[in-house]
């Protein structure tokens, strides 16, 4: 069966700083943009709805009360209004949707995932999946997650795999998603992350960081890769800044994520997108194959007789109800004349 040529977006854009609703309202007009410029599949960035926790890098959690109340506020429900919005909109367009939101649940206010949707054209959920361990100083927001989607999707755009941010270093989840035989890898990010004062040497710089962990991914599994970063928009600039002066210098000195496109070669595809707006790039997954007679660790380059890998793709609820119906203790009905 001949491989398709696929015509894909990044979304580089900036939240609508925790506002759901207007999230939702926003990446509905970038699905319909896409739409317009060709792509069957638009990508936005990690935890896009409603934006990403960075304050839990820049204030001591005794400071930032607020902020997680109103980040828990706007977080949402996998079968909840905006992603609803946003199914519509993938099916009116014909578009594949992939979004990452902070994600909130009814079995308590306060327990929250950073987690993914991929959205078939029609508006299908073809995957949903959470974050497996929240990246440093976000465990003061996120709950780890399981590995039930831990999955590649065959869609018209190829076989398609999503990790998240800190994810893309995790090579058991990357191999995961090689040996489904992944084509095309989304890879999702936030605007900034922050890990020490400006002008230190051992600042981390997350372009550079998303270029090497991206890179080694499309090189290793010989697919491409789609990276959609989140821009951090004034609003959430000031609001951060807002923390005290030395948060400021922080958000003000920090690198900014960028978005990108890498081929299974390992090498970028184009420019960088650090303006906002759609990054759009054109990909032959037939580019796939060659490579993979040079090394292709899960096929011929490996040892399955000395390595084995499992995963436990059980969903992690918080409690199980296990009810016999018919069995439980009945009561007689309320006579109506007492």
């Amino acid at each position: 069966m001949p491989l398709p040529r696929i015509m894909v977006a990044a979304a580089h854009l900036a939240p609508v700083w925790m506002d759901a609703a207007a999230t939702a309202d926003k990446a509905c007009d970038a699905i319909a943009e896409a739409a317009r410029k060709g792509a069957g599949l638009i990508a936005f960035p990690e935890s896009f709805i409603p934006g990403f926790p960075a304050w839990t890098a820049l204030a001591a959690p005794i400071l930032t009360h607020d902020f997680f109340a109103r980040f828990a506020a706007n977080s949402i429900r996998a079968d909840g209004p905006e992603v609803m919005r946003l199914r519509q909109a993938a099916r009116r367009h014909g578009v594949h949707v992939s979004f990452g939101f902070s994600e909130s649940t009814d079995a308590s206010l306060g327990c929250l995932w950073n987690s993914n949707m991929l959205l078939g054209p029609d508006g299908t959920v073809l995957n949903h999946r959470r974050k497996l361990v929240p990246t440093y100083y976000e465990k003061l927001v996120w709950a780890p997650g399981d590995a039930e989607g831990l999955r590649v999707v065959d869609s018209p755009m190829g076989r398609v795999g999503v990790l998240i941010c800190g994810e893309n270093t995790n090579p058991l989840a990357r191999y995961s998603l090689m040996a489904e035989g992944e084509q095309l890898h989304l890879a999702t990010f936030p605007p900034i992350w922050p890990t020490r004062v400006p002008g230190d040497a051992a600042a981390y710089d997350i372009e550079e960081a998303i270029r090497i962990r991206c890179g080694a991914h499309s090189f290793e599994a010989k697919c491409f890769t789609l990276v959609a970063s989140s821009l951090l928009g004034r609003v959430a600039a000031e609001a951060l800044s807002s923390l005290s002066p030395e948060a400021a210098r922080v958000v003000k000195g920090t690198p900014r994520a960028v978005s990108m496109a890498i081929g299974p070669d390992g090498r970028q595809i184009g420019q960088s997108q650090r303006e906002e707006g759609l990054l759009l790039v054109e990909m032959d997954l037939a580019a796939c194959v060659e490579p993979k007679q040079f090394h292709d660790v899960v096929g011929y380059y490996n040892r399955f007789d000395i390595f084995r890998l499992s995963v436990d793709r059980t969903p992690r609820e918080p409690i199980r109800f296990e009810d016999s119906p018919g069995l439980g203790r009945t009561y007689p009905d309320i006579d109506p004349a007492a």
